[in-house]
């Protein structure tokens, strides 16, 4: 049932109906609502503000945009498009309407997703945060998928620390202390925290021979809504510098863009070691400190409840296990789970 908040105007849906008889003879009402190929083409032309846009994106004429549109106002009693100063635009009906169509296609296309996927046997669908799923897991998965070759794999981004209520996946990646209900969690091992930075930031800059030089150096913050602090205060304290106030900042939402503003020599970023370990490697970045502080916080493998027995998620479990810091393994259960 599609709820409708504040403002939405219901006289936008379709009124044209007809009555038939249902089961016992009972009188009902049923609609006619309109295709889902006219309600593709209104949200595209609405996102674009263009019908030739809309036509490229979902492949069809302008001329069958201009057509779908035609017969959705004509069913809808109401004009959704208007033109204003050669531009585009939506009406007020147009604009009230696209809220709730945008929500349908939106809730429709998880739903067949789900339906498609979710209990394919030749398909692992694969929850990752960006950050690790760009520096970790890509870099290695190849020995996975020459394992496996008739598996094929889906991944999806997750946002960071806010697994879904339903789990859009087979299993997941995900960064925290492992308290996540509803699924078995396993440990990739304990996580280290460190600054890093690109070698030409030193060749450049001034001296960082110590924490206290931080202070003189531009740094790299990472966060989201969901996670206000990121890893620098605890790693100050640790390093024996709690109060040290940087003078200069560069903020970005998320983790890898961060890491790569300190790859571009923008400033120092504060690493994590099962992510920035290629870069390293491969002379990218660098650690100007010795200093590598244990987190409370770790990269965990998230399988949701029901789904360990599937053969697809034990083969990935057990790739998992031998292939990211297989000696982690053997320092704690394996797995615990965690109750709803």
């Amino acid at each position: 049932m599609i709820s409708h908040g504040p403002g939405r105007n219901f006289s936008l849906w379709p009124q044209i109906s007809e009555e038939f008889r249902g089961p016992g003879g009972a009188r009902r009402v049923r609609r006619h609502l309109p295709s889902m190929k006219a309600l593709q083409a209104f949200e595209a032309a609405a996102r674009h503000l263009n019908f030739t846009r809309a036509a490229v994106e979902l492949n069809l004429t302008q001329t069958a945009i201009s057509h779908q549109i035609r017969n959705l106002e004509e069913m809808l009693g109401a004009k959704l498009f208007a033109r204003g100063l050669g531009k585009l635009q939506l009406t007020q009906a147009g604009e009230s309407y696209l809220a709730a169509v945008s929500l349908v296609i939106s809730e429709i296309s998880l739903a067949t997703d789900r339906a498609t996927y979710e209990q394919r046997d030749d398909t692992l669908t694969i929850g990752c945060l960006g950050t690790f799923l760009i520096k970790s897991l890509l870099p290695n998965v190849t020995d996975f998928m020459q394992r496996f070759p008739d598996l094929k794999l889906r991944f999806k981004t997750l946002v960071p620390n806010a697994p879904p209520a339903r789990p859009e996946y087979d299993v997941a990646f995900q960064y925290g202390v492992g308290d996540w209900s509803g699924v078995t969690v396993h440990k990739l091992g304990d996580e280290e925290v460190f600054p890093v930075c690109s070698p030409r930031l030193l060749a450049q800059g001034p001296p960082l021979t110590k924490p206290a030089d931080l202070q003189h150096h531009m740094i790299v913050r990472s966060g989201s809504p969901l996670l206000v602090r990121d890893d620098w205060p605890f790693w100050l304290e640790r390093a024996g510098v709690p109060d040290l106030v940087f003078d200069r900042e560069i903020s970005c939402d998320l983790l890898y863009p961060a890491f790569h503003a300190a790859i571009e020599g923008l400033g120092i970023v504060m690493g994590r070691s099962a992510v920035v370990g290629h870069d390293i490697a491969e002379g990218r970045l660098i650690e100007p400190f010795n200093i590598r502080v244990s987190s409370p916080s770790a990269y965990y493998l998230l399988i949701p409840q029901g789904r360990e027995i599937l053969p697809k998620v034990a083969a990935f479990r057990e790739w998992v296990f031998e292939y990211f810091q297989p000696r982690a393994w053997d320092k704690e259960p394996a797995a615990r789970l965690v109750p709803r």
